[in-house]
């Protein structure tokens, strides 16, 4: 079952701008050191890092909380599995949100999505419930 969809599009050129006024100081608030280190070794350093701003504003919105309720940019971090496919990671507050929505007997797998195309970077965040496995081995 579907338990929140979020979506964002962010501007590259507006990140860039944010990255060249504010540099470190914007990194360290909003991405975690494992963000930093992939956008960082990107060609396109803005556009990755857009990817992922708007990946965490999705996942904040699929939370359905928006980025408030005490939730922290550095709870929601996109990493890679070794295909490329993005993979998002909540922690803090947010996974104390997400384990608040997911239906007992159940777990939440998050899917992100993201792409972009100068000056958009874009993203889709769908948090699914599965039921969880049962004790007769059967499995989600």
């Amino acid at each position: 079952m579907i338990l929140g969809i979020g979506t964002d599009l962010a501007n590259i050129e507006r990140i860039q701008g944010t990255l060249d006024r504010f540099g470190d100081r914007f990194k360290n608030r909003v991405f975690t050191e494992i963000e930093q280190r992939k956008a960082d070794r990107r060609k396109d350093v803005a556009g990755t890092y857009a990817k992922r701003w708007a990946a965490k504003e999705a996942c904040s919105k699929a939370l359905g909380t928006g980025l408030a309720m005490g939730i922290s940019w550095k709870d929601m971090h996109v990493t890679n599995l070794r295909s490329g496919q993005p993979v998002m990671e909540v922690t803090g507050w947010a996974k104390d949100r997400l384990d608040e929505m997911t239906p007992a007997g159940h777990k939440a797998v998050i899917h992100v999505t993201l792409t972009d195309d100068h000056p958009w970077a874009q993203a889709f965040v769908i948090i699914e419930a599965l039921p969880n496995a049962q004790s007769n081995g059967a499995s989600a």
